[in-house]
């Protein structure tokens, strides 16, 4: 069982974001945010690509909360319906 869900933060290399968490890339994404199948994704961080695309530090602080928020939400439902499943055994 995981320790908690994935964490996204601005210093995060894109390249490891789409290795550590697809979901998190996924939803990325849906905010706009393309790089993640760029070739310098191997080097910039979130932060750095959020500027190339025109995201002012709000913006990127708020997609981070948003997409952590979505990101513990469904590891809780997923640690919630494992639970439910070892309960049922």
């Amino acid at each position: 069982m995981a320790a908690g869900p994935y964490v996204l933060t601005k210093s995060a290399l894109l390249n490891n974001v789409t290795q550590d968490c697809p979901r998190a890339a996924e939803l990325l994404t849906e905010y706009g945010l393309h790089c993640l199948t760029c070739f310098f994704r191997e080097f910039d961080t979130l932060e750095m690509g959020a500027k190339v695309h025109g995201i002012s530090d709000d913006e990127l602080d708020n997609m981070i909360t948003e997409i952590n928020t979505q990101l513990e939400k469904e590891w809780e439902k997923t640690q919630n319906s494992k639970i439910k499943d070892q309960s049922q055994v």
